[in-house]
């Protein structure tokens, strides 16, 4: 089986479905991200302990990949010290052998971009990269809305993309809109990247616009070749838009930093629950769940994990 192919291509969309040769999906599990809190859901991990544990969960219940934020002692406020992810990072490495832990350089809107570069310093096997600014609007009510701004620069994109070659970190490019292929083809040119491309494809509406299947199969037509796509769908479009990721023969992320409720109205028990769910559409669809060892192949990492004693 290869793991790579053209999502574009029809004719081998039809000959993979008829043969059953899809790639097992890869499922990433973002455990906690950097803003949510436990007044919105008490079930958020927050702690290095707390974090560990649930990542563990996801991990047995087929999870090969986990995106971490470290957050202060306080549980409240993000931080960017790489001594707090290398913590994070090693917690959970004793309690999963093998799966790939990647840490955020997504930074908030009034931290220094530099903030981003130090986390590299605790040395993840993944680190996301968002690949453009964005902004994000959330709120109302008797509040009103608020507005931040993401200014990820293309000078900001490419130091960090250096940093990450530098240390044998994999980027995962996150792609907000077809705008940010832009700055993706600028860091192939440069030979920033290494093959293949491992891309998030994010959407949610507060800050990627239109989250439809039109604009999911138009964002994957995009995608340059030797690259492989996961799917980011925020809040209620999780689930349609993760299984849409599934039938397209791409890959996965799903956690409480992107979604609180299960269902409408009832709160995520765990990351492990979404991961759960996740999992049993994978096998109904026809797919395999990939090892850590089969992600790690495909991703392109090395194939002994990365320890932070």
């Amino acid at each position: 089986m290869s793991y790579y192919w053209n999502y574009s291509d029809p004719y081998e969309y039809m000959s993979r479905v008829a043969k059953s040769d899809m790639p097992p999906v890869i499922i990433s599990v973002a455990i906690t991200g950097g803003g949510g809190s436990k007044k919105q859901n008490p079930n958020l991990p927050v702690t290095p302990e707390e974090q560990a544990e649930q990542t563990y969960e996801a991990y047995k219940a087929g999870a090969s990949a986990v995106h971490v934020h470290a957050r202060d002692v306080d549980g409240k406020t993000p931080v960017y010290d790489p001594r707090r992810f290398r913590e994070i990072n090693s917690k959970i490495r004793q309690l999963c052998p093998d799966i790939i832990v990647g840490n955020s350089t997504g930074v908030v809107p009034d931290a220094g971009l530099s903030e981003a570069l130090v986390i590299l310093d605790a040395e993840p096997e993944l680190c996301s990269l968002n690949m453009g600014s964005f902004a994000v609007r959330a709120g109302g009510g008797e509040k009103g809305y608020r507005e931040w701004i993401f200014p990820f620069t293309s000078s900001f994109i490419e130091a960090v993309a250096r940093k990450a070659l530098e240390r044998d970190i994999k980027p995962e490019l996150e792609i907000y809109n077809a705008a940010m292929f832009n700055d993706m083809q600028n860091l192939i040119r440069q030979d920033l990247l290494k093959k293949p491309y491992w891309t998030q494809l994010v959407f949610a509406p507060h800050s990627s616009g239109i989250c439809s299947p039109s604009s999911v199969l138009s964002l994957v037509q995009g995608l340059p070749q030797d690259t492989i796509f996961s799917l980011i769908g925020v809040g209620a479009f999780e689930l349609p838009l993760t299984t849409l990721a599934i039938i397209l023969g791409g890959h996965v992320r799903v956690g409480l930093e992107d979604n609180n409720y299960y269902k409408k109205g009832v709160l995520v028990e765990s990351n492990a629950q979404l991961v759960r769910r996740t999992a049993r559409l994978v096998r109904e669809l026809g797919r395999g769940i990939a090892t850590p060892q089969q992600a790690r192949e495909m991703i392109g990492l090395s194939s002994t994990p990365r320890c932070w004693d």
